[in-house]
C-alpha cells in the first residue's frame, strides 16, 4: 500500500470567553481536535487589541496528559534555540515548525503525528502593551486516535486482504484488451470509537510513472457526504454511464469502467479517507490510506503472418497464413476488422466488423470480372485468417501484410479505432510469360475529299504463348476539342461502342483481317480534320474468369484532312460574279429612276 498524507486546511475561529474592548486577545480554534496518527495538522494562532509593532512573537507549548502541569518548549518565533531537547531533532528535520501567516497570526504544523502528540497546545504572545491587560496565550486540546482505517483493493474472483499504513502490497496484475470492462473493488473499514465518515475515491497514474499523489489522476469518488462526484474525460464517461462507482454493504466499494481504451492503462489506487468533525463544524481529514489496486498493458494486439516469401508461376493459387492474439471478442460493444493489403496500402479483402468479406475495388470491377479471392477463419484455431487468390496474376507481385484493427461501439452507433496492428511483409515473386504487342495504323486511301468515307486501319501482331484476346480503341486530336477525343471502340468481346461526330454523320467499325480492325467515317467533313491513332490493350484470361491487363499500345498518328471538290472551287467564283453583277445593275437602275424622277418634277 502507498500512504499520502493530509493536511488541515487555514481555520481561524474566536476561543471560547468574552473578549474586552481594548485587552489583547489570544485566538485558537476551539477543541478538542481529533486527528489520526501519521496524519498532519496545522493549528493557527493569532491576536488581537494589541499595542506595539505589528509584528508580534510567538511560542508554542504543549502539556502532556501524563504531566498536565508541565510546559514542553516546542518551537517559537523570536528564538531558534527555544525547543526543549525532545522537540529539537523534530524542528530541525521540518517536521515540527511554525509558519508565519501575517505579523499577528501563525501557524503551528506536524507533518506527521504521533500517539505522545496527544496533549494540552498553548499559544503564548510575549506582551509588547504598555500596561498589562487581556491574556496573552489561548490553549486548545488536540487528540490523537490510532489509526483504524484498513483499505484494500481487489479484482473481480480475488479476496481482498485488508492492510493498514505501512504494511506494502504489490499491485494486482490484470491483462485486458480495449474495450472490456475493467472491474475494481475496494474494502474500506474503520475502527474509531469517534464518530466518523469515510470518503473512497479511485484513481489512476501512468503506467511507468512514480506512485504519488503528483502523478495520481482521480478517476471516481465517493465524498464523505457520499455526493459520487469526478470530472474531465471521466466526467463525459460517467455522465454516458460507462463508468460508475457503487457501495456493496457496509466496507466494499465497487468501481466500474467499460469499454477500456488505451489511454485507461496505468496502476490504479483505492484511497480512503477518514473524516472526523471539529467542534467549530469544520471537518478535518483523517487517515488517508493508498492501496495499489490494478496495471494493465495499453494493448496485446500482435499479429503475423507467414509464409515470408512466395515464387509463383501466373495462374497459380496464392495463399498467405494471418495470426493475431490480443483479439477482443465480438460484442455489441467491441469489434475488429482483419485485412490484407499490399503495396502502398492497396486493398485486397477485408473481413469486415460484422464478420462479412469485402474485396478491394481493383480486385472486382467490370474490366477485371470478380476474382476468387477467400478470407476466412479457420477453425478451430483462435485469431488464424487464411487469404486465397486462386489464380495469380503478375499484377498480384508485391509485398503483402496482415493488418488488424481494434474498434469499439460509441453511444451513438459509431465505430472508433482503438488499436491496430500489421504484420511484417510477405514477398510475391512471380515468373510471367511476357506478352509482345505491336500495331500500326494507316489510311486506306491517301487522299480523302468532303464527303467520302474516311478509313483508318489498325493492324495489330501479338507474340505470345497464351490465348491473348484484344480491345481496340481509335482516337482524335482536333484543333476543335482540348483534349483527345474518343471516336470508336471494340472490347475483348468484340461489342462496338460509337460516339457521336460534330457533323452528326455516322461512324463504323468492322474487322477486316484476324488481326486487323477498321474505322469508317461515312460522309466527311471538315469538322472531321485531326490527328487519328489507336490503342491496343491485351486481355489475358484466367482458370478463375477473371481477366488480367497484359499490356497496351498505341500507333502512330495518321493525318484525316478532306479537301474541297471541285465543284466547291468553281461555286465560289460563280457566287462572286453573281454577286458583283447584281450590284452594278441595281447602281445603273437606281441612277436611271433619279434622272427620270428629276425630269418628271420640272414638267
Amino acid at each position: 500500500c502507498e500512504y499520502a498524507i493530509a493536511g488541515l486546511g487555514d481555520f481561524w475561529l474566536l476561543g471560547a470567553g468574552i473578549v474586552l474592548s481594548g485587552a489583547r486577545e489570544v485566538h485558537l480554534p476551539p477543541g478538542p481536535l481529533y486527528r489520526i496518527e501519521g496524519t498532519s495538522i496545522s493549528i493557527p494562532c493569532n491576536v488581537s487589541e494589541y499595542e506595539g509593532p505589528t509584528l508580534q512573537k510567538f511560542e508554542w507549548f504543549v502539556y502532556r496528559p501524563a504531566a498536565p502541569d508541565i510546559s514542553i518548549g516546542m518551537v517559537s518565533t523570536k528564538d531558534p534555540k527555544f525547543p526543549y531537547a525532545i522537540f529539537g531533532p523534530r524542528v530541525q528535520s521540518g517536521d515540527v515548525s511554525i509558519h508565519r501567516v501575517r505579523g499577528d497570526a501563525v501557524e503551528l504544523r506536524i507533518k506527521q503525528l504521533r500517539t505522545e502528540d496527544a496533549g494540552i497546545y498553548e499559544c503564548y504572545t510575549p506582551t509588547t502593551d504598555s500596561k498589562y491587560h487581556g491574556s496573552y496565550s489561548g490553549k486548545t486540546e488536540l487528540r490523537v486516535l490510532p489509526d483504524g482505517l484498513w483499505v484494500s483493493a481487489a479484482s473481480p474472483g480475488t479476496k481482498p486482504s485488508l492492510r493498514g499504513r505501512g504494511a506494502a502490497s504489490p499491485p494486482l496484475q490484470l491483462t485486458l484488451t480495449e474495450s472490456q470492462e475493467l472491474e475494481l473493488s475496494c474494502t474500506a473499514l474503520s475502527e474509531s470509537q469517534q464518530h466518523t465518515h469515510l470518503s473512497v475515491s479511485f484513481g489512476v497514474s501512468a503506467p511507468e510513472a512514480p506512485v504519488g499523489r503528483q502523478t495520481l489522476q482521480e478517476v471516481i469518488g465517493v465524498r464523505r457526504d457520499f455526493a459520487v462526484e469526478t470530472d474531465g474525460r471521466y466526467g463525459e464517461q460517467h455522465r454516458a454511464q460507462e463508468l460508475s462507482l457503487a457501495k456493496l454493504g457496509d466496507q466494499r466499494y465497487r468501481m466500474v469502467l467499460g469499454r477500456i481504451r488505451p489511454e485507461d492503462a496505468g496502476t490504479y489506487h483505492c484511497t480512503a479517507g477518514e473524516w472526523i468533525q471539529d467542534p467549530d463544524g469544520t471537518p478535518s481529514p483523517g487517515a488517508h490510506l493508498s492501496a495499489l489496486s490494478a496495471s494493465f498493458p495499453a494493448s496485446q494486439l500482435l499479429v503475423w503472418a507467414s509464409p515470408p516469401e512466395l515464387r509463383l508461376r501466373s495462374g497459380d493459387a496464392l495463399e498467405f497464413l494471418c495470426n493475431a492474439s490480443g483479439l477482443p471478442s465480438r460484442t455489441p460493444h467491441a469489434a475488429y476488422t482483419v485485412a490484407w493489403e499490399v503495396g502502398d496500402g492497396l486493398l485486397v479483402a477485408q473481413l469486415d466488423t460484422e464478420g462479412v468479406v469485402v474485396l478491394g475495388e481493383s480486385y472486382a470491377n467490370r474490366e477485371v470480372g470478380k476474382r476468387h479471392i477467400s478470407l476466412q477463419k479457420l477453425a478451430p484455431a483462435p485469431g488464424s485468417y487464411s487469404l486465397r487468390i486462386e489464380s495469380a496474376q503478375p499484377g498480384d507481385v508485391g509485398d503483402y501484410r496482415c493488418v488488424v484493427r481494434a474498434y469499439v461501439r460509441l453511444p451513438g452507433a459509431e465505430l472508433q479505432e482503438v488499436a491496430s496492428a500489421k504484420s511484417e511483409p510477405l514477398m510475391v515473386h512471380m515468373k510471367s510469360e511476357a506478352v509482345v504487342l505491336g500495331v500500326q495504323a494507316w489510311l486506306a486511301t491517301p487522299s480523302i475529299y468532303r464527303g467520302d468515307t474516311a478509313e483508318v486501319l489498325c493492324n495489330i501482331s501479338v507474340d505470345s504463348t497464351q490465348a491473348v484476346r484484344v480491345a481496340v480503341g481509335w482516337w482524335a486530336e482536333q484543333e476543335e476539342e482540348p483534349l483527345v477525343k474518343m471516336v470508336a471502340s471494340v472490347s475483348r468481346e468484340g461489342v462496338a461502342e460509337l460516339s457521336s461526330r460534330a457533323s452528326g454523320g455516322a461512324v463504323s467499325v468492322d474487322k477486316v483481317g484476324l488481326l486487323c480492325h477498321r474505322l469508317r467515317i461515312h460522309g466527311v467533313e471538315p469538322s472531321d480534320a485531326g490527328r487519328y491513332h489507336c490503342a491496343v490493350t491485351a486481355w489475358v484470361r484466367y482458370p478463375d474468369q477473371s481477366w488480367y491487363n497484359a499490356g497496351a499500345i498505341k500507333s502512330r498518328s495518321v493525318i484525316v484532312y478532306p479537301y474541297a471538290l471541285t465543284m466547291d472551287t468553281l461555286f465560289i467564283p460563280l457566287i462572286v460574279g453573281v454577286s458583283s453583277a447584281l450590284f452594278v445593275g441595281i447602281t445603273v437602275l437606281v441612277s436611271v429612276t433619279c434622272c427620270f424622277m428629276a425630269r418628271l418634277r420640272k414638267r
